[in-house]
């Protein structure tokens, strides 16, 4: 008799294993199968949130069909504690497990909606845009300067408190006077700034924030990366250059930043500085006499140089001094700094503008003259056109 019970007792036991393994079977197949979800969605875990919460916000998303299994198959894989605050894609079709590899990774959050807070020498403009899962396509809802009217769509996704992600974009060459004026502006951000860091000393970069950063948390992010930039490029620089500190590097490369918007032309115009600072020439470059009316404390003069300025002496007037100013004009970027202490090998010392927004190069005084003959045509051109 007891060796029936004991027999019948295995038989129950083996079926039971074997239902089990079945059962565990399924629920990995179902943990790492292809999803229910047909297209590219946005899915944010928010702080703090529970594994539970996050598979039910999952299921009404319609990304999982069983919130249980998915919590069942996160602990199994143990990374059911991993869960990252964030914005994530979670493409179509995307299985549990790779659902969850996403939400647990820990990178950079991927938002629907982006605001890009642009600063340039014409002013600030902010750029609500929509970006469309799947495809990374960008949709501009809303763009406006500082100082206009806020279009609906932006104001009514902020009350609604849609995620969304701020990036701050300072563009190369700007004074640090126009950075500071270009944050005040910044609605998004918050704290007062009182005064201006020293010129050069912001990296022209996108910095991403959150709503409510404080400006001088952004300042101070820009000028540690400016301190890096320059530590790196000067480690690297060519020892035949005519630089001696880091701070002389960094007044070259805010001049060479001003004199061209054409990143191809950066070597060549440091080159250009490079060998009149070689030969004991003036650098007579006009954004340095700017910079000494100015004081950069302006998008510019709006108007061309007098003749009675590029006579008048001041520490920033490269027409008057033999040297460089004493400071840079300018906050410069990585491609300009690395341009200033490793400057093409060139013997040009003169450079004009050529009428395509670059310049044309020459060695010797007869050649510039014969480019700067072209340059008035050019212009005189354009103004009988106008």
């Amino acid at each position: 008799m007891w060796k029936s019970i004991a027999s019948n007792a295995l038989s129950v036991f083996i079926v039971l294993l074997v239902g089990l393994g079945i059962a565990v079977g399924w629920g990995q197949s179902q943990y790492t199968s292809e999803g229910p979800l047909e297209t590219a969605t946005f899915f944010e875990v928010p702080r703090g949130a529970s594994l539970r919460v996050v598979s039910q916000r999952l299921e009404a998303t319609g990304a999982i069909t069983s919130p249980m299994l998915f919590r069942i198959g996160a602990e199994y894989a143990d990374t059911a504690s991993d869960l990252k605050f964030g914005s994530y894609e979670l493409p179509a079709g995307a299985s549990m497990a790779e659902i969850m590899d996403i939400l647990t990774a820990g990178g950079p959050s991927t938002f629907r909606y982006v605001v890009n807070y642009i600063i340039r020498n014409s002013g600030a403009e902010t750029r609500f845009r929509e970006r469309t899962p799947g495809t990374g396509e960008e949709t501009i809802l809303a763009a406006f300067a500082a100082g206009e009217d806020v279009p609906e769509a932006y104001s009514e996704a902020i009350a609604a408190e849609v995620p969304i992600v701020y990036r701050v974009s300072v563009a190369e060459g700007l004074s640090s006077w126009q950075i500071v004026e270009g944050l005040k502006n910044a609605e998004f951000l918050t704290g007062e700034l009182i005064g201006v860091p020293a010129e050069g000393s912001l990296a022209p970069d996108t910095y991403e924030v959150a709503r409510g950063t404080n400006r001088g948390e952004i300042l101070q992010r820009m000028e540690a990366a400016q301190k890096s930039i320059l530590a790196e490029a000067w480690a690297a620089r060519d020892p035949e250059v005519p630089l001696e500190t880091p701070e002389e590097a960094l007044i070259l490369a805010s001049i060479v930043e001003k004199e061209t918007g054409m990143p191809e032309e950066r070597g060549q115009v440091a080159s250009v500085f490079t060998n009149r600072l070689r030969q004991g020439m003036k650098l007579q470059t006009d954004p340095t006499v700017i910079y000494g009316i100015t004081k950069g404390e302006s998008n510019g003069l709006g108007r061309g140089l007098r003749r009675s300025e590029l006579r008048t002496r001041t520490p920033y007037n490269t027409y008057v001094i033999p040297a460089l100013p004493p400071t840079p004009i300018a906050n410069p970027g990585r491609a300009s700094i690395e341009a200033a202490l490793n400057p093409d090998e060139t013997p040009y010392i003169f450079f004009v503008a050529d009428g395509t927004g670059g310049h044309a190069f020459a060695e010797t005084i007869g050649e510039h003259n014969e480019n700067v003959a072209r340059w008035r045509e050019i212009e005189a051109q354009r103004n009988e056109s106008q």
